[in-house]
């Protein structure tokens, strides 16, 4: 580095040097020609070995260890990257399927039974084009696929199983939004985590998700319940869009559904509706329904996330919570899961708070690997950094793909076809290289 003082150094030192070697060369009498030359070599030599020692051949930085300032600082970045798994997860088969990407496949023991884990560490500050979201099946909710064939449909590098969802129409079970685009509403408050954007960066956050739903005319508002989910309860008022399929379900008892075409009142019906293009339909009591018809103007929908995830770019919910603040934090009373207790094959994500993102499939249910224990889940989630952690779908439809494969003992060697995924591209395998004409 050339500061203000160095400059001098250069100016003093190097200066009186070069006038010395000027008179030197001037006054001919002292020395033939050839000791010139042999003392004018020997003064270039000072010179050069001097510029040298005024470089800093090392610099201290803040992600790691001393390092060379003549490598490359993306490579340098890697390195320490890898070297750090490789620290981290001693004794592991680690594997670096892209740039910030690291693989793990290690074998636990809980009571000297065995666990199969695969894991995957991503930093997208080694690798800024990874890209992390929720992936829907198909172009409706009401479809089923395989973790393989939702990955290489999307070019995905990484994907694992994502959220809960009805088995008999692969409808996901709790809240999902993509690009913005609300298409599932949360289901008892729980757990999702939250993808925001900004200046190409990524970061996430992790909370209950509540949606804040409204239909609304010039004159007044009504509460919508949810949108493009089952029914729970007769008195729900729900919002069924495009994405739910071809049709509404049927209203409820002592209940209408009514068809909103680009804003204005189409139809009104007890039966399920055909769902349009701009369309929606409004499916709840007769005396809620009634009155946004006698209101004869254009109805609007309005939905708002809570204060705390506003501005995400992207939300996939499942639970229970594993980490939370740092600390294991698992509520499953709270977020009414029942039957999800015991040792199974598990999915799981969490993240640092240096930003790293942490995906985990655990296998069980077999005698090479019993699965684990929502606890266990959570103690090991916290054992390799996570500082929050949440649980997504387990059992069958667990399953973890990694470039082009399948890494753990999924269910049918695929996993189940399941409705919703989350995936990693890497989006500098799309970059254009320009040729040298």
């Amino acid at each position: 580095m050339i500061n203000s003082k160095t400059t001098e150094y250069y100016h003093g030192s190097y200066g009186s040097s070069l006038s010395f070697l000027s008179e030197y060369i001037a006054n001919k009498t002292y020395q033939d020609r050839k000791l010139n030359y042999i003392i004018i070599l020997f003064l270039l030599a000072v010179l050069i070995a001097t510029c040298l020692l005024s470089r800093p051949i090392f610099a201290q930085t803040d992600t790691g260890p001393i390092k060379t300032v003549f490598v490359d600082e993306k490579v340098y970045l890697q390195k320490n990257f890898e070297q750090n798994i490789k620290n981290k997860y001693a004794n592991s088969h680690i594997s670096f399927p892209a740039k910030g990407v690291a693989h793990i496949k290690q074998t636990k023991y809980i009571n000297k039974r065995p666990i199969k884990i695969n894991i995957v560490e991503l930093n997208s500050n080694i690798n800024p084009n990874l890209s992390i979201k929720p992936q829907i099946a198909s172009k409706k909710l009401n479809s089923r696929k395989t973790i393989r064939r939702i990955a290489q449909q999307e070019g995905a590098i990484v994907a694992i199983n994502g959220g809960y969802f009805k088995p008999q129409t692969g409808v996901p079970l709790g809240a999902l939004m993509i690009d913005r685009n609300v298409l599932t509403g949360e289901i008892f408050n729980r757990v999702g985590i939250a993808f925001f954007e900004e200046n190409g960066i990524e970061s996430y956050k992790m909370d209950k998700i509540d949606f804040d739903i409204k239909a609304y005319t010039r004159a007044f508002s009504i509460e919508i319940d949810n949108i493009n989910q089952p029914r729970m309860l007769s008195t729900y008022t729900l919002l069924y869009t495009p994405i739910w399929g071809k049709t509404s379900p049927a209203a409820p008892k002592d209940g209408l559904n009514l068809l909103v075409v680009n804003n204005k009142i189409e139809k009104i019906s007890s039966s399920p509706i055909e769902l349009k293009e701009n369309s929606f339909v409004i499916s709840g009591n007769k005396n809620i329904i009634s009155k946004l018809v006698k209101s004869n103007s254009k109805i609007y929908i309005d939905i708002k996330l809570q204060q705390s995830l506003k501005g995400a770019k992207h939300i996939l919910a499942a639970g229970p919570y594993l980490v939370k603040d740092s600390e294991v934090f698992v509520d499953t009373k709270e977020q009414k899961f029942g039957a999800i207790a015991g040792k199974n094959p598990r999915s799981a994500i969490g993240f640092k708070n240096d930003g790293t993102f942490i995906i985990v499939a655990i296998d069980g249910r077999e005698k090479a690997s019993v699965g684990m224990t929502l606890v266990e889940l959570a103690k090991f989630m916290k054992s390799i950094g996570c500082d929050y952690a949440m649980n997504f779908d387990g059992g069958s439809s667990s399953a973890l793909y990694v470039k082009g494969k399948i890494a753990n003992s999924a269910h049918n060697k695929e996993g189940v076809a399941v409705s919703n995924a989350l995936i990693v591209n890497d989006d500098s395998n799309y970059d254009i290289q320009l040729s040298s004409l």
